[in-house]
């Protein structure tokens, strides 16, 4: 049994939209490299996204929604996942940052200080830090 079966079809359904949203930053640059690759085939596991709904995914990922999460601990592991994914080639774009921005608006962070919030995100990234010390970093620049 998969730990989809012990959750609705909504929570399937907003790992799915955070899958596909991370999807659209690595199509930013219009492909998908192996690293890319390899990061989201882990995350689609991490996510219990089934093998036919990564296709679909692939196939058709701007036709989900960013469904926002609740607590802001979750909204920070979306952030690292998508700036993680950002950096995945190693390469910073404007276009990639620029989405990345839309992206965490879209999470609910606040568009004033959403251009400072993504940088230090990429930043901690760039420096290699984990989930754990990313979300408490993110936390502490706010104090």
């Amino acid at each position: 049994m998969s730990i989809s079966d012990f959750f609705d079809s909504g929570f399937q359904k907003r790992n799915q939209d955070h899958f596909a949203a991370i999807v659209r930053v690595a199509m930013s640059d219009g492909v998908i490299n192996n690293e890319e690759r390899a990061f989201l085939d882990r995350l689609a596991r991490k996510l219990d996204i089934s093998e036919n709904d990564y296709k679909e995914i692939l196939k058709d990922y701007a036709s989900h929604d960013i469904n926002p999460p609740t607590s802001y601990d979750r909204r920070l592991e979306r952030l690292f996942d998508l700036a993680r994914m950002v950096y995945a080639d190693h390469e910073l774009g404007e276009k990639q940052v620029g989405m990345l921005e839309r992206l965490g608006v879209g999470l609910g962070f606040n568009p004033v200080n959403v251009t400072y919030v993504v940088d230090k995100a990429l930043k901690l990234v760039q420096a290699g830090v984990d989930e754990d010390n990313f979300i408490d970093e993110i936390k502490n620049m706010n104090r």
